[in-house]
């Protein structure tokens, strides 16, 4: 029911006759390149607000440790 090996080598065969080979290596390199800059800025994301924590817990070491004994009281 899903797309099978047939319809997919039809479908490239067209988007290669319609965009050419020279275009279509530079969509797929353009495409990578968003790939691995949204990749990034996920991690990025993750990492600062990590390090918000980190500051957070710094500041304030008594609502850090009452916030993880919160956790494990949740999870028993």
């Amino acid at each position: 029911m899903g797309i099978g090996f047939r319809e997919l080598l039809v479908i490239l065969v067209i988007v290669l006759l319609v965009f050419g080979a020279k275009k279509l290596k530079t969509i797929g390199s353009d495409l990578g390149a968003a790939v691995r800059g949204f990749k990034k800025s996920m991690n990025d994301g993750d990492t600062e607000e990590s390090v918000k924590q980190l500051k957070a817990d710094a500041e304030f070491p008594d609502s850090a440790k009452s916030q993880s004994t919160d956790k494990s009281e949740h999870k028993a």
